[in-house]
């Protein structure tokens, strides 16, 4: 009777503890895939906040830690709102259209035609390292930038007194200059 109950008690506890550990799993993967998350949300804010000259958004890196959901979602949230927020100011990018105008008279944003000059307009090499450093030195030449680094980069240009003096027939096309 005892050796029975005993049998009973154990076969109750492993079911229960078989029950309990995918649960467990689950909810392991969902913090690790928040987690994620987060980083992602923050390496892509700050990337654009480096190319866009702007400071970038400060983080706490314990913060990853947490154990606590609430917080935890409360930080996902608040990196998805930051996230979208510098999106929309990437998109906004100063004299767009004069840039879209220029590249028109340049070539594709992925232009590499072997004359030292690359992306959609025409940067050559010192060019690049003197106003997008950041991205020559993490994604290459201009022909491996997207348009909106293109003219981020060419921004940066035009705000340290060069304006569009860079292209002088296209800029002179366009009436810039």
């Amino acid at each position: 009777m005892i050796r029975n109950s005993a049998l009973r008690i154990l076969t109750f506890a492993l079911i229960f503890i078989a029950l309990l550990v995918p649960a467990k799993a689950g909810a392991s993967s969902k913090r690790a895939l928040e987690f994620r998350q987060i980083r992602q949300l923050r390496h892509t804010t700050w990337h654009w906040q480096s190319v866009m000259g702007v400071s970038k958004t400060p983080a706490h890196h314990h913060l990853l830690k947490t154990s606590n959901v609430k917080y935890r979602r409360w930080v996902l949230r608040l990196w998805q709102k930051r996230a979208a927020h510098t999106r929309l100011k990437v998109r906004r990018v100063p004299h767009k259209a004069q840039w879209l105008c220029i590249h028109r008279g340049e070539g594709a944003w992925n232009a590499h035609t072997g004359n030292g000059y690359y992306g959609g307009l025409q940067m050559d090499i010192s060019f690049q390292r003197s106003y997008g450093g950041y991205l020559l030195r993490n994604k290459g030449t201009a022909d491996n930038w997207s348009s909106y680094e293109q003219m981020w980069v060419a921004e940066h240009a035009y705000r340290s007194g060069q304006g569009f003096y860079p292209w002088p027939n296209t800029a002179r096309a366009c009436d810039l200059i």
